[in-house]
């Protein structure tokens, strides 16, 4: 009888464990190819064929996001960067937000559609702390950026990213180290941070997972 007790208050356990696990998940849904014509017919015909609309626990939906198709990518090591094979300013991918959301700030973002493009926080003294790695992709308004083909500077990339958050300031989206999370997923991770994790590829070919945090700000 006893041992029945215990197996039964194993079970229990790990039953419970599970619904822990199932309540810090949201959903990741299948989106066909992006054909909104306030993103420029340029950057979408760069697009992946298939997106991503990333639905969080409480049924809201964080965003939107499709993946450019070969992402262009370099050979060299960046300290503090996690994405190393990203260089800056390449375009990502665009993402929607189909009703007002943030960035890692804390600053508001209006709805609508934004192109995502890589950049490195400065590696100063003005910026210790701010986050675990170095790596972001900012948003630019997609009325602000149609050429995929053009590899502006980062400080160029900065001042259309303001024009996102409406401050001084860009309007970030942190990338962190992807973990064992399937792909495509969608996972509460600490600090409250939403994490989508997926998958594209690069012009080489070879895949590349990318975990970003779709909801959630650096600590204060």
């Amino acid at each position: 009888m006893r041992k029945y007790k215990s197996f039964f208050q194993a079970a229990v356990f790990v039953m419970f464990a599970c619904a822990l696990c199932v309540a810090q998940t949201g959903k990741v849904e299948s989106l066909g190819a992006l054909t909104d014509s306030s993103v420029a017919d340029s950057v979408r015909s760069g697009l992946e064929n298939k997106g991503y609309r990333i639905t969080l626990e409480d049924g809201s939906v964080a965003c939107e996001l499709w993946f450019m198709k070969g992402i262009a990518g370099q050979s060299k090591e960046v300290a503090g960067a996690v994405y190393s094979e990203l260089a800056e300013s390449t375009l990502v991918g665009v993402l929607h937000f189909s009703q007002p959301g943030s960035d890692y700030r804390g600053q508001p973002i209006a709805s609508g559609y934004y192109t995502l493009r890589y950049e490195l926080l400065p590696n100063d003294g003005n910026h210790l702390g701010a986050a675990a790695n170095r790596d972001f992709l900012l948003l630019v308004p997609a009325a602000a950026d149609k050429d995929p083909a053009t590899n502006p500077k980062p400080a160029e990339v900065i001042e259309l990213s303001r024009k996102a958050s409406g401050t001084h300031h860009p309007a970030p989206l942190s990338l962190v180290q992807p973990d064992n999370s399937p792909s495509p997923s969608v996972t509460k991770a600490e600090e409250d941070h939403w994490i989508f994790t997926g998958t594209t590829k690069l012009a080489s070919g070879r895949e590349m997972t990318i975990a970003l945090v779709v909801k959630g700000q650096a600590q204060q």
